[in-house]
């Protein structure tokens, strides 16, 4: 179906019409809007089989069994709420209705904005529901972050974004971009944030659940999601919540010896302090948006090519809109990280450091730096070669205009800024950009830039334009090489 803007009224209308859908709702805490707007549409017999606020948490228990960790505004609790009422609504009315009913079960958890406005106003929404007649169930998981100051507008917000997604998952199932378009229908611009959302079931096996969230970046719904290593799409404070977070940005398009050897030599630096714990270490691969445009298209193999070799190698992936390290350090302090070290080169340190960067800032290079360096935030420095000559580009040799250096002298002192010592010298004249023209232009010395287990990758799977020889030989499964092993 082409996608047309409706309001909450109509499309909960349009749904009522439609006799084939019928289905529950269950919402606990603030979201107790959805239901209303079915019921006040008219014909809501056609379509609302139950509703149930189980707002009480020893009700709700009885109900959906006990949370993990007391946590009520989660997706394990959003899932079990699903399968309870999908399960408890095919039993009982299987059967007893038209043979062409497509059965539903809609729920969030969500909570809302307190009186004391004190808490995080955040939830969990998802369907489960048939798209043909005593057909297997499709699932819609989404995670949203309430952005607006009262709850009053947060629940009206959450009733009409229940709408949308219930209306989008049957009528936008086959068209992504339709679907993640129609949510925000009529809901205000700044007002929700769409940090996750996975779509599964017979039906919707077509879609890659890595490029619908790379696609609520691009379309500004979220300023960031994260993939964990295995390639599955995490909800961003669930994986960050008080870690220790290593973070480097790059195009990885590939990543070679030199970006190996720069999360190696990361990992060993960190390895090196008092408080460092492995189980609570998260290293992240990021990669801006701006990397992934192409003369102003989105490339989608591309961007599934570097997802793919980075999990491949055991990394986690962020895909981020933040063109400045200030806002990407921002977003970080979100989650109440333990420590946050981001990995860059000292390239690219000289371009942090120069003033030019943050001229649309009201306090320049001041305000940049008061949140680039906010908490405990540390900058890992790799060295570079040094503007074309033999000698290293360092933290302590790097070009500063006058204005700054008492400023970068002061970072020093106090250690915001460290360079990397565990390095590998012969990988310095390394670069992504290179590798990717001499694979593209079919030169083989492009192999002896990267690790072996990534030409693999590249060749079994004819990533970043590589094309097959008639001479290659069978090449093995890509084999996974934790960071810290690299």
């Amino acid at each position: 179906m082409n996608y047309i803007e409706l309001g909450p009224e109509r499309k909960s209308f349009n749904i009522n019409m439609d006799s084939s859908i019928f289905g529950s709702f269950a919402e606990i805490g603030g979201g107790q809007e959805t239901a209303r707007f079915f019921f006040q549409a008219g014909g809501a017999s056609h379509t609302i089989a139950k509703t149930i606020s189980a707002y009480d948490m020893a009700l709700s228990d009885n109900l959906y069994g006990k949370s993990s960790g007391n946590r009520y505004v989660s997706q394990q609790r959003l899932k079990k709420m699903l399968s309870v009422e999908f399960d408890n609504l095919t039993q009982v009315l299987s059967g007893k209705k038209e043979s062409n009913v497509r059965f539903f079960s809609f729920a969030n958890t969500v909570s809302i904005r307190n009186f004391q406005k004190s808490n995080e106003s955040h939830g969990w929404l998802g369907c489960k529901f048939q798209l043909s007649p005593e057909g297997k169930p499709n699932e819609v998981i989404m995670h949203v972050r309430l952005l607006e100051s009262e709850g009053i507008q947060q629940q009206t917000t959450l009733g009409i974004l229940g709408v949308n997604l219930l209306y989008a998952s049957y009528y936008y199932y086959d068209n992504p971009t339709s679907f993640i378009k129609s949510l925000t229908d009529s809901i205000p611009k700044d007002s929700i944030e769409i940090t996750m959302l996975t779509m599964y079931g017979n039906e919707l096996d077509y879609i890659d659940n890595r490029l619908l969230g790379v696609q609520l970046v691009k379309n500004h719904l979220c300023p960031a999601i994260i993939f964990d290593r295995h390639g599955l799409m995490q909800q961003p404070s669930d994986m960050l919540y008080k870690k220790d977070v290593l973070a480097f940005r790059g195009s990885f398009r590939p990543i070679t010896y030199t970006g190996f050897d720069i999360l190696r030599s990361s990992y060993s630096m960190c390895k090196k302090e008092a408080l460092y714990s492995k189980e609570n270490t998260l290293a992240l691969c990021e990669i801006t948006l701006n990397n992934l445009l192409e003369d102003g298209k989105f490339d989608e193999r591309d961007f599934l090519e570097r997802v793919d070799i980075l999990n491949g190698m055991g990394q986690n992936v962020m895909i981020s809109n933040f063109r400045e390290y200030f806002r990407l350090v921002e977003y970080f302090s979100l989650f109440q990280l333990a420590d946050l070290r981001i990995i860059m080169g000292a390239d690219t340190l000289e371009k942090v450091m120069d003033e030019c960067y943050y001229a649309d800032l009201k306090g320049g290079i001041l305000e940049a730096f008061g949140k680039l360096f906010a908490n405990t935030t540390q900058l890992y420095i790799y060295p570079s070669l040094n503007h074309g000559k033999d000698d290293l580009l360092t933290s302590e040799n790097i070009r500063l205009s006058d204005e700054v250096i008492s400023l970068y002298d002061f970072l020093l002192v106090n250690k915001r800024i460290i360079d990397l010592e565990d390095y590998k010298i012969q990988y310095l004249d390394i670069h992504s950009n290179e590798v990717l023209e001499l694979i593209q232009a079919e030169d083989d010395n492009w192999e002896k830039k990267v690790p072996v287990y990534i030409s693999e990758c590249i060749k079994k799977r004819n990533l970043f334009g590589y094309k097959t020889k008639t001479n290659d030989t069978k090449h093995p499964p890509c084999r996974t090489t934790p960071p810290d092993q690299a």
